[in-house]
C-alpha cells in the first residue's frame, strides 16, 4: 500500500492510499508525499505467500498496518498539520478478495490474481454454464483469478468462511472500511472496483446481477453495497485516529480500482485514448463507449468500468512484458540488477534495422494463455552475425507485436486507437517507444509526471468534499506530455508484414513445436 499527502492550497490537504501489486514474493508498495512542488517517496514491503504450487495468499491486515505506518511517515516527513487533512481516498487491486465476518474483519487470506487454485472450477463454468455475463458485464469467459470464482472456492472450501462469512471485499475497500470502523453490513465497493469482478454485475446500470449470481451460486447477501468513487463512506474512527496520527472524523472516500485510477492518472478520459503500463507485467487499456459484444466474445480482452461516469475500457495484459527484458539482462548477459545495462543495450539495438534482421522472439517465458497455453520463450532465425543488439531489438519488437494483436482486435471491431500514453519503467526507452509507435501505427506519448493513481485519488478526495468543482477538468490540468513519438509510414508497413508472418508461425507452425518442447522438460 502506498500513501500520499497532497496539498493544493496551504490550508487544504488530501490523503491518498494506493495499492501496487507485482508478481514477486516481496512486493514493494511505494509511499509518497505529494506537494505542489515534488514527490518524496518511501517504501514498505508486503508479503505474498505461496503455500503450494499454483496458490498465492496475502494477509490483508498487512495492508492495513502498512497504511497506518505510511500515514504517520507521510505526516512526519511533510510537516503537514494533521488537522489540515480534508479527506482520505484510496485504490486497491481489482482482482482479488478476502472474506470478512460480521464485524468487517478478515477471516480468510486475501487471495490475489496470482492464484490459480480455481482453474478447474473456471473451466467447468466456461463449459457448463450459459455465458449470460457477456451482455451485462461485457466479458465472454471466466478465468481462475476472477473474484466470483474465488468466492465460490471460499464458499465450498473455507470452513471459517462457511461458518461466519458475512461479505467478500477487495483489499482497497477493506482497508478504507477498517479505517472508518465499518461493520460488514456497511461495507462497500465502488463501481470501478466492482468491474474487477469481470462477471456478476450489470456494467451499464452499475448494480449486481441477480441472474448471474444465481447462475454462479453466490448469495446476494455476501456482496457489499455499490457506491460512486467519490461517495463518502464513513469517517476515521477514534481507534484508527490513534493508530494513524490523524484526528478522528476525517471523511473516508470510496476511491476506485488501481487500474481505473492509473488510467485516470494517464489522462484517459475520452473514448479511443489508450495507455500502456510498461511494467514487469505489461497492461494495455483502451477507453471505449461501452460493451462491444462481438469483441467480448471473440477476443481475450477484458471489459471494465472507469472511475468517471459513463467511461469504460477494454484491457489486456502481457505477463512477461518487462520480465523478458530483466531475464535477458540477468540470466543471459549476467548483469544482475545493473540498470546501466539498459542504456548500453539500447545503443546497440538502435543500430539494428527494424525487423532485427529477421530474428524473432516469442516472449512466453512463463507460458502463454488461451490457444498459446503451451507456448514457451524462444529466439528464432539466428545466424553467426546475430549479436546482443539484434536479440534485444527482437525482444522489444516481439512485445510490441503482442500489443498489436490486442490493438488489431479492437480495430477489427470498429474501435480506433490513435493515441497511446506509456507509463512505468518501459516508458524510459526512447527506442522502444518509437518501435511501439511504428508497430501500432499510432502516436505514442510519455508523461511529464508519473504519480498516476496517487494524483487520481487526491483529485477524487478533493472532489468528494467539494474542494474542486469538476473532477475531469482537474485531472486534465496536470496531464502534460513529456515526449511524443510519431509513426513512420514506411516502417509501419514493414512491421505489419513482419507481424503477419510472425502470427502465421505462432498460430500454425509453432504449435506442434511447442508441444514437442514441453515433452523435453
Amino acid at each position: 500500500m502506498g500513501v500520499a499527502v497532497g496539498p493544493a492550497r496551504k490550508d487544504m490537504t488530501w490523503l491518498s492510499i494506493t495499492s501496487v501489486s507485482t508478481a514477486v514474493p516481496k512486493a514493494l508498495r511505494p509511499r509518497s508525499i505529494v506537494t505542489t512542488q515534488h514527490v518524496l517517496p518511501s517504501a514498505r514491503s508486503t508479503t505474498i505467500n505461496y503455500p503450494a504450487a499454483g496458490l498465492a495468499e496475502m494477509d490483508v491486515d498487512e495492508y492495513l498496518r502498512s497504511v497506518r505506518e505510511g500515514i504517520r511517515s507521510c505526516l512526519k516527513q511533510s510537516g503537514i498539520d494533521p488537522k489540515d487533512v480534508r479527506a482520505i481516498c484510496g485504490d486497491g487491486i481489482i482482482c482479488g478478495v478476502v472474506g470478512v465476518d460480521a464485524d468487517g474483519k478478515a477471516i480468510t487470506p486475501y487471495i490475489p490474481y496470482l492464484d490459480n487454485r480455481c482453474a478447474a472450477d473456471a473451466k467447468w463454468i466456461n463449459e457448463e454454464l450459459e455465458p449470460i455475463w457477456v451482455t451485462e458485464s461485457g466479458n465472454g469467459s471466466v478465468a481462475p483469478f476472477y473474484p466470483p470464482v474465488i468466492t465460490r472456492w471460499l464458499l465450498k472450501n473455507h470452513e471459517e468462511f462457511q461458518k461466519r462469512g458475512a461479505k467478500v471485499l477487495h483489499n482497497g475497500p477493506y482497508v478504507l472500511a477498517r479505517l472508518a470502523g465499518l461493520k460488514a453490513a456497511d461495507t462497500f465497493i465502488d463501481w470501478a472496483t466492482l468491474s474487477g469482478w469481470l462477471v456478476g454485475y450489470d456494467a451499464q446500470q452499475k448494480v449486481w446481477s441477480e441472474a448471474q449470481m444465481a447462475s454462479l451460486d453466490i448469495p446476494m447477501e455476501l456482496l457489499p453495497r455499490i457506491v460512486k468513487p467519490w461517495d463518502i463512506v464513513g469517517k476515521l474512527s477514534p481507534e484508527e485516529a490513534e493508530a494513524t496520527g490523524l484526528p478522528a472524523g476525517v471523511p473516508i472516500v470510496a476511491g476506485a480500482g488501481d487500474t481505473m485510477q492509473s488510467n485516470l492518472g494517464c489522462g484517459l478520459v475520452e473514448s479511443g485514448m489508450a495507455a500502456d503500463v510498461a511494467g514487469t507485467a505489461a497492461m494495455f487499456t483502451v477507453m471505449v463507449d461501452g460493451i462491444n459484444e462481438e469483441l467480448s466474445r471473440s477476443s481475450d480482452l477484458l471489459f471494465s468500468i472507469g472511475t468517471l461516469p459513463d467511461t469504460y475500457f477494454y484491457w489486456g495484459y502481457i505477463v512477461t512484458g518487462g520480465l523478458s527484458l530483466r531475464w535477458f539482462r540477468d540470466n543471459v548477459c549476467g548483469r544482475v540488477d545493473d540498470n546501466s545495462f539498459y542504456d548500453e543495450i539500447q545503443e546497440l539495438a538502435a543500430q539494428v534495422p527494424p525487423g532485427a534482421n529477421g530474428t524473432l522472439y516469442f516472449p512466453y517465458l512463463q507460458g502463454g494463455t488461451g490457444a498459446l497455453e503451451g507456448a514457451s520463450g524462444c529466439f528464432l532465425n539466428m545466424t553467426t552475425a546475430t549479436d546482443r543488439g539484434e536479440l534485444w531489438r527482437a525482444i522489444l519488437e516481439s512485445i510490441a507485436f503482442e500489443y498489436l494483436a490486442l490493438t488489431k482486435s479492437l480495430r477489427d471491431n470498429g474501435i480506433e486507437v490513435n493515441r497511446i500514453t506509456i507509463t512505468e519503467g518501459g516508458s524510459k526507452s526512447t527506442l522502444w517507444n518509437q518501435i511501439k509507435a511504428d508497430v501500432l501505427n499510432a502516436e505514442v506519448h510519455t508523461l511529464g509526471r508519473n504519480e498516476g493513481a496517487v494524483m487520481s485519488n487526491i483529485a477524487v478526495a478533493a472532489y468528494a468534499v467539494g474542494d474542486i468543482p469538476d473532477l475531469k477538468q482537474a485531472i486534465s490540468t496536470w496531464i502534460e506530455d513529456k515526449d511524443s513519438f510519431v509513426p513512420d509510414a514506411q516502417t509501419s508497413a514493414k512491421y505489419q508484414q513482419l507481424f503477419e508472418a510472425q502470427q502465421a508461425l505462432l498460430k500454425q507452425d509453432m504449435q506442434p513445436v511447442f508441444a514437442a518442447l514441453n515433452n523435453l522438460r
